[in-house]
């Protein structure tokens, strides 16, 4: 029974920090509009972006190169250096998904700018 708690606690904390920022953000343009703001603020803040859906290709596919360079990587390094084999795939195969990540953040800037 206390199992069911830790998850059923995380998901109304999640709710409720949604409910409140939605909410709230309502409220405050409601309150705009009334004073007689003009609409155009609510977007003043948004610039062009790329769609969410290239910039999530682009990341996991650069993620996934670099773990699949990171596993070739440890391999090499387990079977020609005699580096231990519990060290050397875990430690290539997080330090080369950081570097894919990294890049990926990278590109995801350049296709912004354009």
């Amino acid at each position: 029974m206390e199992a069911i708690l830790i998850p059923i606690s995380l998901f109304i904390a999640v709710f409720g920090i949604a409910y409140l920022y939605l909410s709230t953000r309502n409220k405050e343009r409601l309150a705009l509009i009334e004073k007689g703001a003009d609409a155009t603020i609510f977007m003043k803040g948004k610039r062009h972006t790329a769609p969410i859906w290239k910039v999530l290709i682009l990341n996991l596919a650069v993620l996934l190169m670099g773990v699949g360079i990171g596993i070739f990587i440890a391999s090499l390094l387990h079977y020609n250096l005699g580096v231990e084999e519990e060290v050397a795939f875990p430690g290539t195969i997080f330090l080369m998904a950081g570097v894919g990540l990294f890049v990926g953040f990278t590109m995801t800037k350049n296709l912004d700018k354009e």
